[in-house]
């Protein structure tokens, strides 16, 4: 295929070259109607570009066929059968694309690393989860993603699973064995997920971890926006064989999907998918030896640990994204939350997640020299500044095993139950009727349905104090907890 093509843009440009006058949506008219305040902060060609792909970059009998083109481009780039667009992101997406595959009362393998948008997916979707828990890293106090033979297990447990849904790669750059697990789900005769939010650009550079589709994953969903080059909300389900059915994913994604599909997403996932199939290669290779670079700066300064592939040495992980450099700060005598807002207020540098423990900075083919520059001198002035970092009450980090919490009933049960709130201390024993996610990386550490225990309590409490942020749980200070109601079916 030629993909020196972009189909949207092109359809775009061409709206733009003939002048059309709209009487439909959107109301400001192609910027018409824009508040020049607004304009002059975001661009008017923001909203000359915001059109609509129904009656403006294609007729009402959509014969152009500009969405398919670019679809079908963005499927022979990365060597899958057939792509479609999303525009609602990957919480979206991962929604979908588990309900196109298991339904409600049905059973879904899930990867428990999950972020919160799958826990989320298992309430509006009524599946049972089957949790796959990670392997857990206790130096790092890190999870990875599971193992083939953790997913052999569960399937083993529950021969009825239509399906499994794979994390990979992690928010920390860890890469599960997904041609492992998809070998296993499919001797099961089940499909495998792939939920890469965080791998776009895998397909474009060798030296990058595996991409799902080469590694048979039957259906793969990624963000654009987080690696690649599109705007936010950007997603695409890429499917290959014939677990997963092209039409009912696509009846899946119009029942939850919007009616007013983003043609800044389209056009910006188009325009990626030419840059990449043209000159991914050299762009991301450019960004991996920056990312060497960075990485190498960072393990001369003393008190920080950056990880890389000594995870992979250690078998606690299949690979691991040289793009993502994660960097523990322990050493410091400080948390990654810490570290991340010192760096914000002195160097106006914002690194893209952190933790109790760690800090992760994502390196792509948009980074330069300055940008590099800009965040090794940010490091460095971190180490510098350190020791004037007011201390913290520590956080009360739990053994692993105590994260793996008892699934009591089913999360949509617990979650749309009858509940109450409870004080943190009367909160242990109960079943939990939230999701409690540290974020970032939105990781839930209770999901509805699981029983409360003390250490999560006396952790996610310890978290509070020292300052992570719990957005989504009913009382933010965690000071109450919202479980089932005493006497409510479990």
């Amino acid at each position: 295929m030629d993909h020196s093509h972009a189909p949207v843009l092109e359809a775009l440009e061409d709206f733009r070259r003939r002048g059309d006058v709209v009487f439909g949506p959107p109301g400001h008219k192609q910027g018409r109607g824009a508040d020049p305040r607004v304009a002059a902060v975001v661009g008017a060609d923001v909203f000359r570009s915001d059109v609509l792909m129904l009656n403006g970059l294609d007729d009402r009998r959509l014969s152009q066929g500009v969405l398919e083109q670019a679809q079908e481009l963005m499927a022979d780039a990365v060597g899958a059968e057939k792509a479609f667009f999303s525009t609602c992101g990957s919480s979206l997406s991962v929604k979908t694309a588990m309900l196109a595959v298991a339904g409600p009362g049905e059973k879904l393998l899930v990867s428990r690393n999950a972020h919160k948008s799958v826990i989320a997916a298992v309430i509006v979707n009524g599946v049972e989860p089957v949790w796959v828990h990670p392997k857990f890293d206790a130096d790092r106090h890190m999870a990875h993603p599971p193992e083939p033979d953790d997913v052999r297990r569960k399937l083993e447990e529950h021969p009825d699973a239509k399906g499994m849904l794979l994390i990979t790669p992690t928010d920390w750059g860890t890469c599960a064995d997904v041609r492992g697990v998809a070998d296993v789900c499919h001797a099961f005769g089940v499909p495998l997920i792939v939920d890469e939010a965080w791998g776009a650009h895998l397909p474009f550079h060798p030296e990058l971890p595996v991409w799902g589709i080469d590694a048979d994953a039957d259906l793969v969903i990624t963000s654009v926006h987080k690696m690649g080059g599109a705007i936010e909300q950007s997603s695409v389900f890429h499917l290959q064989h014939d677990r997963v059915s092209p039409e009912v994913l696509k009846q899946r994604e119009d029942l939850l999907g919007t009616t007013s599909a983003s043609t800044l997403v389209y056009a910006t996932l188009d325009g990626w998918r030419r840059q990449m199939a043209e000159h991914g290669k050299e762009l991301l290779g450019g960004a991996l030896q920056r990312a060497r670079r960075v990485r190498e700066a960072a393990a001369g300064l003393p008190g920080l640990e950056p990880m890389g592939a000594e995870v992979v040495d250690a078998g606690l992980a299949a690979d691991f994204d040289p793009l993502k450099i994660v960097i523990d700060v322990r050493g410091l005598g400080i948390s990654g939350m810490q570290a991340a807002e010192w760096m914000r207020d002195n160097c106006r540098v914002d690194v893209g997640g952190s933790d109790t423990c760690r800090i992760s900075a994502s390196i792509t083919h948009a980074d330069d020299d300055e940008t590099e520059r800009r965040l090794v001198e940010a490091l460095r002035a971190l180490v510098d500044g350190a020791d004037e970092i007011e201390p913290r009450p520590a956080v009360h980090l739990p053994v692993p095993r105590a994260l793996e919490l008892e699934q009591v009933c089913l999360p949509r049960d617990a979650f749309f139950g009858p509940a109450e709130h409870v004080a943190a201390e009367d909160a242990v024993g109960r079943v939990s009727a939230e999701t409690i996610s540290p974020y970032p990386p939105g990781v839930p550490v209770v999901a509805p349905g699981e029983l409360i225990t003390a250490e999560v309590v006396d952790y996610l409490r310890s978290g509070i104090e020292h300052g992570v942020l719990v957005s989504d749980a009913a009382d933010p200070s965690l000071k109450t907890f919202r479980v089932v109601a005493r006497g409510a079916a479990a």
